[in-house]
């Protein structure tokens, strides 16, 4: 081949400004294309640029590298619920007791991969083994005996294993055991990029260092933070369904919430990014019911005093919930200022107007609109006009944000 269609077929690659130099076979190894270059198809005034570059594509990868462990370090993927404690037992076993509480089953145990075995690391209760060996076979999970195992697994490993017994008889519910899976594959994933960022730091302390080793590493890298946000997304809907089955919701009332959130943010001209957040919000916007007994929402008669105090805290344990997760973090003023009225008479601060944040009372909005339109256990759905017309007259909704709603709902 000649050289000059060489540079022509080349050129192609080269269109990204903020890569090394205009480096062609820079963009070629950001595409993982590099295995199909072979070297008689580089020219020698290209082998040369090589050469003379190498220097500084070393440092620039290292510059690249340390920023993606920087944004991405266990701190800001290792947390599911909360992983502040410095001992490893003692995070584990606050997983496993969470979990419990959230999916309602007998046991929650968690073990993980030591030395090639299984080793339990935390669990919510004291009766405990310490090895553990389950076959998969590539099954998305294995029953046995009353007790679920959950591999925790990336595609080509699986690091942990999330065990939940249940009562004799009851197997575990389907939203529950999404909600599970989405932890699961959340957590291996980020365990996966905690070994991807040693080795990052292993690379980039290394003068040495091969710039090959390096594009490949930041390749992986980087597919492993897609995965995660995908995950982080995937666990934010199913917690919301577990919500909504706690709930006892008839329907999704969370997505409902949010898509109408996100309506009403559309039709106030919101920039995109203030309505993901609040799209999240919505969905998010009564987690604190995931930490509550499903018994609580089955009752259509009175609730204890007790139980109405539970009922009453769940925004707070909400926020505590999402505090702990910290790629959520965003959204907490909106869900824990939602409660408010905008006349000033709610909670928790007694917040009045505009001093409400936007997103708070789009939430608040979205939330009673909806779970006046829906069944419940205890009373019937109302009309859309009826809702409107009972939003319209009270003074705990703000009337722009109301005008809005009525327009997204009567389109």
């Amino acid at each position: 081949m000649r050289n000059e269609e060489v540079k022509n077929g080349v050129s192609l690659f080269s269109q990204s400004e903020y890569l090394m130099e205009g480096d062609p076979l820079e963009e070629i190894f950001a595409l993982n294309l590099g295995d199909f270059v072979s070297e008689h198809l580089i020219s020698k005034d290209l082998a040369q640029k090589i050469s003379l570059s190498t220097q500084d594509k070393a440092k620039k990868l290292k510059e690249q590298l340390k920023e993606l462990i920087t944004i991405y370090s266990s701190k800001n993927t290792l947390c599911v619920l909360n992983f502040n404690a410095t001992e490893e037992h003692a995070i584990y076993t606050s997983i496993a007791k969470t979990i419990k509480q959230m999916v309602e089953v007998e046991r929650c145990r968690i073990y993980m991969q030591k030395n090639n075995q299984m080793m339990l690391v935390g669990a919510s209760d004291e009766d405990m083994g310490k090895e553990l060996s389950v076959d998969f076979s590539g099954k998305e999970y294995v029953n046995e005996d009353g007790i679920t195992y959950i591999p925790m697994r990336t595609a080509a490993n699986i690091y942990g294993i999330i065990a939940l017994e249940t009562a004799a008889e009851q197997p575990l519910n389907e939203e529950y055991l999404k909600l599970v899976l989405s932890i699961a594959r959340l957590f291996a994933t980020s365990v996966r990029i905690q070994s991807q960022v040693d080795e990052v730091t292993r690379l980039t302390e290394d003068e040495n260092a091969s710039i090959t080793d390096m594009q490949h590493l930041r390749a992986e890298l980087t597919a492993l933070i897609g995965d995660l946000c995908d995950y982080q997304q995937n666990f934010v809907e199913e917690l919301a369904k577990a919500v909504d089955k706690k709930g006892q919701y008839k329907v999704s009332h969370s997505q409902i919430t949010a898509n109408l959130a996100k309506q009403i943010c559309k039709q106030l001209n919101l920039n995109e990014k203030t309505t993901d957040l609040i799209y999240y919000a919505g969905l998010l916007q009564n987690i604190g019911k995931i930490t509550l007994p499903e018994k609580i929402f089955a009752t259509s008669g009175r609730l204890s005093a007790q139980e109405l105090e539970k009922v009453q805290e769940h925004i707070n344990t909400g926020v505590n919930l999402l505090m702990n997760i910290n790629f959520l973090s965003e959204v907490v003023p909106y869900i824990n200022y939602q409660t408010e009225h905008y006349d000033g008479t709610g909670k928790p601060e007694g917040l009045k107007g505009q001093s409400i944040p936007l997103g708070s009372r789009i939430i608040a909005a979205a939330d009673a609109f909806t779970a006046m339109t829906s069944d419940r256990p205890y009373r019937k759905a109302m009309e859309v006009t009826q809702a409107l017309e009972i939003m319209n007259s009270n003074t705990n909704w703000d009337p722009v944000v109301i005008e809005a709603l009525r327009q997204v709902v009567l389109k």
